[in-house]
């Protein structure tokens, strides 16, 4: 999956930004964290992972 695909996906259910670092960013939805890494293609599995930490329903 794209990155800018996942990070609309992630916004659009609520999670906000908190800071960008060199090979991440950290994004929370509530009071659950997780990582997003900075490649422009994600793995469908951690994308997977991602939407499991943050409790957003995973999409393909």
């Amino acid at each position: 999956m794209k990155r800018n695909q996942l990070l609309k996906h992630l916004v659009a259910y609520g999670a906000l930004l908190i800071r960008e670092g060199r090979r991440h960013s950290i994004y929370q939805r509530g009071q659950r964290k997780t990582e997003v890494p900075r490649h422009t293609e994600i793995v469908d599995d951690l994308v997977r992972k991602i939407c499991k930490d943050l409790d957003i329903p995973f999409v393909r």
